[in-house]
């Protein structure tokens, strides 16, 4: 055997070996990817996604697309290889694990709490969209998350609008609490909640957990609408970005005619019940998502406006919006005349 073939004979295991040893060995970073874009007034399952009861629905052409980005889940890892692809990628990113996730952060607890703001945010584009008709909204105290293996599963709903604990009047959700601790571990509490627009009264035995009693719920501000609006979306997907998109699509199917006039209009964004719209992470892999899908515009949190710039979008226009007001606004008009000036991300940054 000459040298050469020695070499080579020694060399290619060691090669082999470190190219597995870098396939399976994990490292310390979570990867961003484009996520699944879902239009909002399209149907799932044979059912308009935006659902209204008590008022009439102008169900038309056009997309109204809200966006989501693939995340590595808190307590997974990724392999050298998989964190090199998302570096090297003009759509993908990657983090240290450490700025994204905190130590004791779980996938059931990340989970839970993308729950709550997906349905915080649901709420929130209701009456956001509602008060843009010119609807007066009132407060309420909804149930926003049933806690699984506690007193409560099977009794209380996500949404059921809590009207009283015990006979007393509920204005303010740490109220629950307050008079579920003044029970014994096995005297049941009485609630009277609104579900369907229907009173239900149930009893639940409340459990002793660090000292004090639970019964597995979290009661939240919630409001009370004149009348029904849902939204039909996959329960997987969770967070409070597509909150601006959301309350879109509710105007839309509100008013009589086509928002979009038939274009396919892509956005994302935190909304309050006020009509503002918020910054989101991971808007650099959002607008590829959509740009592959066809939208024509993208519209852009004022605030992510100078991260936007950096997205690899194609064709795709970006327009900044700071209200939903100003999403409306811009949406007539590039509706009217793709060629207006309007504003835009490439304006704030110059």
């Amino acid at each position: 055997m000459t040298r050469r073939t020695l070499a080579i004979a020694i060399s290619v295991p060691l090669m082999v070996a470190l190219w597995l040893t870098a396939a399976i060995v994990p490292v310390p970073y979570v990867t961003f990817t484009p996520g699944v874009s879902v239009d909002m007034l399209s149907e799932a399952g044979g059912q308009e996604r935006i659902q209204v009861n008590g008022h009439k629905a102008f169900y038309d052409d056009g997309e109204l697309r809200m966006t989501t980005v693939s995340v590595t889940r808190a307590g997974d890892s990724v392999s050298v290889f998989t964190a090199i692809q998302a570096w090297l990628s003009g759509d993908d990113a990657v983090q240290p694990y450490s700025a994204v996730y905190d130590e004791d952060e779980t996938s059931e607890s990340n989970q839970q709490e993308s729950a709550y703001m997906m349905t915080t945010s649901q709420d929130d584009a209701i009456a956001a969209s509602l008060r843009e008709m010119g609807y007066t909204i009132k407060p309420a105290v909804e149930v926003y998350t049933v806690e699984k293996g506690l007193p409560a599963e099977g009794k209380l709903q996500v949404r059921d609008r809590i009207l009283s604990v015990d006979g007393t009047r509920i204005s303010d959700p740490a109220k629950v609490g307050e008079l579920i601790n003044q029970h014994k571990a096995d005297e049941p509490v009485k609630f009277v909640v609104l579900r369907d627009r229907k009173k239900v009264s149930v009893a639940i035995t409340p459990v002793k957990d660090d000292g004090r009693l639970r019964i597995g719920i979290l009661p939240n501000a919630g409001y009370t609408f004149p009348f029904d609006v849902s939204i039909n979306i996959d329960p997987k997907i969770g967070g409070p970005s597509a909150g601006l998109m959301f309350s879109l699509a509710i105007y839309d199917t509100l008013t009589p005619g086509s928002l979009t006039g038939g274009h396919h209009i892509a956005g994302t964004g935190t909304i309050t019940a006020d009509g503002e719209v918020g910054p989101i992470g991971g808007i650099q892999q959002k607008i590829p998502a959509v740009r592959d899908a066809g939208a024509q515009v993208f519209l852009v949190p004022s605030d992510n406006c100078e991260e936007a710039l950096g997205a690899e979008r194609g064709d795709v226009q970006l327009i900044r919006v700071k209200t939903l007001k100003d999403a409306i606004a811009s949406i007539r008009t590039w509706v009217a005349d793709p060629d207006a000036d309007l504003p835009s991300c490439e304006k704030e940054s110059k």
